[in-house]
């Protein structure tokens, strides 16, 4: 029951916060120590990102069955122009960001620095005009380069997307559906990297029942958060992300000076 309900509060924590620009990685680490958990499971992070997946594929399937059926059209090749820089990023400082996140010790700074971002990031996002046709392949490149940065555990990596669409002026609207549409490729490759570690022997025991509870509750919570983000760049602001992130960062900035964290 402890198991289940841990895994049901991770699922939340990931599907809300892989779409809401406060970082996944940061809110998961943050959980596994509220938690007492040092790791939360290889076997139970690659089905909480898998959860994340469903997601985004439910709320944007009319854009991925017509990518599958015009591979070579301007949304699919943006999405592999934005793919590539992420790829490379992610798999030439694989090791490096690993270290990094189980440490934990730059996550406070990285909040701030996703918040700063946010804030810029939300004065210009009235002054954006390009539609999703008129994003171009250096654009793609730019936003998929931003992700890759945000593998970082306390980067935002849809704050950092949404940003960086909005500072090479694509319009809010088109900024946030090609951030979550960039975001498929980047949940799938990393389901994909944590299934061959799975493969070659790491996983960890977990039961059935807090695993298909983890699994669902990040899909549903994903599903939400998609659909509020959507809603929040039409009319909102991000400045209340901001402003979360710094509180969130400040207290762990004081918490790692005082030796509670």
């Amino acid at each position: 029951m402890v198991e289940t309900l841990k895994a049901l509060i991770l699922g939340i924590v990931q599907g809300l916060t892989e779409f809401l620009p406060v970082s996944s990685t940061g809110h998961l680490l943050l959980g596994r120590k509220l938690l007492g958990l040092s790791e939360a499971g290889l076997f139970l992070d690659t089905m909480l990102h898998l959860g994340t997946l469903i997601a985004v594929v439910v709320v944007f399937w009319d854009d991925i069955v017509y990518m599958i059926k015009r591979p070579t059209s301007k949304l699919s090749l943006l999405i592999i122009a934005g793919t590539i820089p992420t790829a490379i990023i992610g798999l030439t400082f694989e090791d490096f960001f690993e270290e990094i996140s189980k440490t934990g010790v730059t996550v406070g700074w990285e909040f701030l620095l996703t918040g700063a971002i946010l804030w810029i990031a939300d004065n210009m996002k009235k002054k954006g005009t390009k539609s999703i046709d008129q994003i171009s392949f250096k654009d793609a490149f730019m936003v998929g380069t931003l992700q890759g940065a945000a593998i970082l555990p306390a980067i935002s990596r849809s704050g950092l997307t949404i940003a960086g669409s909005l500072f090479q002026g694509i319009d809010k609207q088109a900024a946030a559906r090609f951030s979550f549409l960039l975001s498929l490729p980047a949940i799938l490759g990393a389901v994909v990297l944590q299934a061959a570690k799975l493969a070659g022997g790491q996983a960890e025991s977990i039961g059935f029942v807090p695993l298909l509870v983890g699994t669902i509750a990040a899909a549903i919570s994903g599903y939400i958060a998609v659909k509020w983000m959507l809603a929040i760049l039409q009319r909102g602001s991000l400045k209340i992300f901001s402003i979360y992130v710094w509180i969130l960062g400040i207290g762990i900035l004081i918490a790692q000076f005082t030796g509670k964290f």
